[in-house]
């Protein structure tokens, strides 16, 4: 904005005065805060750890190296397993996630009032608790193995998958809904016909994407008995195995890249 300087000439500014003091004020507020922040951090650090981290660093890496390459035959079964953990958890997941988007949408659900909370409830409540908190709670109820896994998974990816579908059915194009409506077709048809066409790109997005994030997570559920690789790195880790770790974490990184890469040409072909 324009001002005028002792001279009486216009010299354009940014921000006003009052602008100005606000914007130091709030970053005078940030740095007291991260003051404090650090004050508390640094009370409970035990910073003798974190000085010899690098020396401790270099003797696992020491005692890591070479990994122990025989070992491969014992891991095809866990990847496989983590690779299945992943699959059947995400299908499961997709299959629970449409009706619920479906309820949450404001141009689908039978009631703005009762049932889209409901089920913006459940988004909520699945995507807000890490998929390793639930393999905890369902490893106490159905105990420890790949199940277990499958539906921490599951669990965990509704409410991804449901928020990112219900917001591709709202922003659906109208017209094309009209359009059907004005035939005299049905609910179910016109959901069917007008709708789920539209939808179907945004639904094959989230399905291979969900499918890259559930092979992350999948490889780490073993650290708590939901099976998978994670159980032989557990093992591995308990016994102070190194080669053994860095072996595992070999193949974990190569699941993971390909994964990834498997998922980025799907995307991209379906884009």
């Amino acid at each position: 904005m324009p001002v005028l300087d002792k001279e009486g000439a216009q010299v354009w500014r940014r921000r006003t005065r009052g602008e100005a003091l606000w914007r130091w004020f709030g970053w005078l507020i940030g740095v007291a805060v991260f003051v404090v922040c650090w004050q508390q951090i640094s009370a409970s650090t035990t910073w003798f750890f974190v000085w010899d981290a690098p020396r401790i660093a270099d003797d696992i890496w020491t005692r890591a190296t070479p990994p122990r390459w025989e070992y491969i035959t014992q891991l095809g079964r866990p990847i496989w397993d983590t690779l299945n953990i992943a699959t059947l958890g995400t299908l499961i997941a997709l299959f629970l996630a449409v009706p619920v988007a479906f309820l949450a949408a404001r141009n689908t659900t039978p009631s703005t009032l009762f049932i889209r909370p409901i089920a913006l409830l459940i988004i909520v409540s699945t995507r807000s608790i890490n998929s390793l908190i639930w393999a905890l709670l369902l490893i106490a109820i159905i105990g420890p193995g790949v199940f277990a896994g499958v539906i921490a998974i599951a669990i965990r990816s509704i409410g991804f998958c449901a928020k990112l579908l219900y917001e591709a059915i709202e922003e659906i194009d109208h017209g094309q809904v009209e359009a059907i409506t004005a035939t005299g077709a049905s609910r179910w048809q016109v959901m069917a016909y007008g709708i789920v066409p539209q939808i179907m790109p945004a639904f094959a997005g989230v399905a291979v994407f969900r499918w890259d994030i559930n092979i992350r997570e999948s490889t780490v559920l073993g650290l708590v008995g939901a099976g998978g690789i994670g159980l032989q790195l557990s093992s591995s880790l308990n016994v102070l195995a190194w080669p053994q770790v860095s072996l595992i974490l070999l193949v974990i990184l190569g699941a993971v890249v390909i994964s990834e890469w498997v998922s980025a040409k799907v995307r991209g072909a379906i884009i």
